[in-house]
């Protein structure tokens, strides 16, 4: 359990994401903010406290993994790889430019830190899953992340990999579902209904959990109990709201991908920086 000072750190480390998120978006001037913003919070848990990593060493052979199966959502992946020193944080201004190491998806050969490259939606789903496998095969104790869309998991691939992690009893996987209720061409309950996300996956053998995926304390005691489980694959599955952070954005379909002009960019900072004044002072 965190303690309320941990907690306050991973709100302040969360929103210090969304921030530099919006900066590096705002640096090519249109990008995926939305799915971006909503994992804000899952990702300052994991860098922040649960996932094993070392920026010194990004292929450090005793790290955790992370699979961002929605891999659209790498601004966020590379603000916090930036925050967390992986790389400098200049290098968030030259996201998707020519020759930069930060294209707009997620890429292994690209960007230091990032584990698995990713983009065409469900195929990270299967990749975590053999990677989850492998390290269950070399007896080696090292667990794997994956971040998965809501509108993602409408991809039948997603539903083997399931089948398949639940059957050889992955216990070092991980999932998340963000449940932002939001694709790039509507709500997802109209396109493709995914009611009761975490029945189906318990259905397939999992650990299924849901929590609120804009609090920190509530995910990372449900990281707790996914990596207590002995024998099943866990998913957990966050209620976010798409473009969380921002509320010219928050709710709101068209930030799936949107232009983030400089008073966007003003806008978005201004809200952003108000809240993190809120939580205060770090400790020293």
């Amino acid at each position: 359990m965190l303690t309320k000072e941990e907690t306050l750190e991973l709100r302040r480390f969360a929103k210090k994401i969304q921030i530099e998120t919006m900066k590096t978006i705002a640096s090519i001037g249109v990008g995926h903010v939305g799915g971006s913003l909503s994992i804000a919070e899952v990702l300052a848990v994991l860098y922040g406290k649960q996932l094993r990593h070392d920026p010194k060493q990004p292929r450090w052979e005793g790290r955790d993994w992370l699979v961002v199966s929605k891999g659209h959502a790498g601004p966020a992946v590379y603000s916090t790889l930036a925050l967390r020193g992986f790389f400098p944080m200049e290098q968030l201004l030259t996201l998707n430019s020519p020759g930069t190491m930060l294209p707009s998806h997620c890429d292994r050969n690209r960007t230091t830190g990032i584990d698995i490259t990713t983009g065409s939606l469900g195929q990270g789903a299967s990749s975590a899953a053999g990677v989850a496998k492998a390290f269950k095969i070399d007896g080696k104790s090292n667990n794997v992340y994956l971040i998965l869309g809501d509108g993602e998991i409408e991809e039948g691939q997603v539903w083997e990999m399931a089948l398949f992690a639940g059957h050889h009893k992955l216990s070092n996987l991980i999932a998340f579902v963000d449940n932002n209720h939001m694709q790039i061409d509507g709500t997802v309950e109209s396109l493709c209904s995914m009611d009761h996300i975490a029945e189906k996956f318990a259905a397939f053998g999992w650990y299924a959990q849901c929590v609120n995926g804009h609090d920190v304390a509530a995910i990372d005691a449900a990281v707790d109990a996914a990596k207590a489980e002995p024998e099943r694959p866990s998913v957990i599955v966050l209620d976010t709201i798409k473009g969380h952070g921002w509320s010219k954005t928050a709710g709101q379909v068209g930030s799936h991908s949107r232009n983030v002009t400089a008073e966007d960019l003003a806008d978005a900072l201004a809200e952003m920086q108000a809240a993190l004044d809120e939580l205060g002072e770090e400790s020293k």
